[in-house]
């Protein structure tokens, strides 16, 4: 393979990922702890974007009950998204995994 071709390929990735980042930030990912009693909402860039809490979940005697869903639903919505990240930039690198592209 020729320099030429290889910038082009390379040019080509690059315009696709772009593309692809610029998708992945409008989707959002929510998941749920407590049998959905705690729901987290995170975007593409990892972001929390929201949150919502089923009252029947808050007392003031077992706040850290509470705080145990909220990061639970917010720990599962981050992992979520990540996979998703990687399941799409998979599909770009034809699922070669190259250092530092996300």
């Amino acid at each position: 393979m020729d320099m030429s071709s290889m910038m082009k390929n390379a040019q080509g990735l690059q315009s696709k990922m772009a593309a692809m980042q610029a998708s992945l930030k409008e989707r959002v990912i929510d998941a749920s702890a407590g049998d959905g009693l705690v729901t987290a909402y995170v975007n593409g860039d990892q972001e929390l974007v929201k949150i919502e809490i089923d009252e029947k979940v808050v007392d003031p005697d077992d706040v850290e009950m509470l705080e145990d869903l909220v990061l639970a639903a917010v720990n599962k919505a981050n992992t979520e998204m990540k996979e998703l990240v990687q399941s799409e930039m998979s599909k770009i690198t034809g699922g070669l995994n190259i250092p530092g592209l996300m």
